[in-house]
């Protein structure tokens, strides 16, 4: 590889780590516990999946559809050619091709960010594909970087599924204020925001707590490079979930749950020195 062709991935990486850490000081966090080695590899997936989302919910003048089918299109042309004067999406192109991530997991992530233009009320099938497609695909083209052979790729699936389906859900309750009144669009199946009721949120929870019970046994098995890192954000979703607990449906709708940096912290503190 020569000096230019150096530079220039470089410099895409580099990119893809400032929109990573410009957007997300919580995910960025979690990527400084995972080894230095995969860092960069992350930030590149992270960075496409974030201007994706951006084009949906962001830029209202522009013709989204439009939009968000060029982004694909360049996407794909990105990955065969392994090359894209786009930053964003020639690093992404590299962790594609390096990696060998399924493209049916990429098309199906950008599925989910194309329900997003026109759907607001979701039927369960409608909520489990969203799901799938926003959340569980993402935490499986991190876990092809995570693992170093397909027989450990393949034992850890359906655990990565289960964590990306609970910081989905989490994600949707925490915004349910704003997907409503800023998109018209409520998530959940069957729940109407005016009469969202407590019994309706305890379900939910149920549901998350079942689905992050079942991740914490394929958290335990991950290779030593990602585990820290994997536990970490595993353990700052869980105080989301504690901190929303604690909320009746009425105030859920009035806030945006957050946690503290001083919180983010402790939580970083204790991941490290109780790892698994």
């Amino acid at each position: 590889m020569n000096r230019e062709v150096k530079l220039y991935n470089q410099v895409s990486n580099y990119c893809s780590e400032l929109i990573t850490k410009k957007y997300s000081t919580s995910f960025s966090l979690g990527i400084n516990t995972l080894h230095k080695s995969i860092h960069k590899y992350i930030y590149n997936i992270y960075g496409f999946v974030r201007f994706a989302d951006e084009i949906v919910d962001t830029f209202h003048d522009l013709d989204k559809k439009k939009v968000l089918d060029e982004f694909e299109k360049d996407t794909f042309q990105s990955i065969k050619n392994k090359f894209s004067t786009n930053p964003v999406l020639h690093s992404f192109q590299m962790v594609v091709n390096k990696f060998n991530i399924e493209e049916n997991h990429i098309k199906a992530f950008l599925d989910s960010m194309r329900m997003d233009l026109t759907m607001k009320k979701f039927s369960v099938k409608e909520y489990k594909n969203y799901i799938y497609g926003s959340a569980e695909v993402v935490g499986l083209m991190c876990l092809k970087v995570f693992c170093d052979n397909e027989d450990k790729y393949n034992q850890l699936e359906p655990y990565a599924i289960s964590l990306g389906s609970a910081f989905q859900k989490i994600n949707f309750l925490r915004d349910i204020k704003s997907d409503n009144e800023e998109r018209g669009r409520v998530y959940f199946p069957g729940v109407d925001y005016n009469t969202f009721s407590i019994t309706e949120k305890i379900e939910i929870e149920e549901d998350i707590e079942k689905d992050f019970n079942h991740a914490l046994i394929g958290i335990k098995k991950l290779p030593s490079v990602a585990r820290s890192g994997v536990y970490l954000s595993y353990n700052y979703y869980r105080e989301l979930l504690n901190k929303i607990k604690l909320l009746d449906a009425e105030k859920l709708k009035e806030e945006r749950i957050r946690v503290s940096n001083f919180k983010k912290f402790i939580i970083f503190l204790s991941s490290y020195i109780n790892p698994l």
